[in-house]
């Protein structure tokens, strides 16, 4: 047990967060969960901290783009990430409202 405890201490922060599953988008009015506004590429995830960057991929056609974390969701289950809808736009998945994504968190 005390080797596992070590393998954790020694490979903590030594890979980024990889979370594959639906993303869907949003465009809100008013204040998000940080208390900022939704903006051009900015999404929600339920526990990434606020002002975490993460690049997400829509793995239907590869594109991806880096966005970051100011509000709380989604609470739709098998769905790992909402975007704002210029990231949907940018990630080609706005027209059908979800896609499947891997997100991954990127070391500032």
């Amino acid at each position: 047990m005390l080797g596992l405890a070590a393998l954790f201490a020694s490979s903590a922060g030594a890979e980024a967060s990889v979370w594959t599953g639906k993303a869907s988008y949003y465009s809100l009015g008013g204040r998000t969960a940080s208390g900022s506004q939704v903006g051009a590429y900015t999404a929600a995830h339920r526990t990434l901290p606020f002002g975490a960057k993460v690049r997400v991929t829509n793995l239907k056609n590869n594109r991806s783009v880096v966005v970051t974390i100011n509000d709380r969701g989604p609470f739709t289950g098998g769905r790992v990430i909402d975007v704002s809808a210029q990231a949907a736009d940018a990630l080609g998945f706005r027209v059908a409202g979800v896609t499947q994504v891997r997100v991954e968190t990127l070391s500032d």
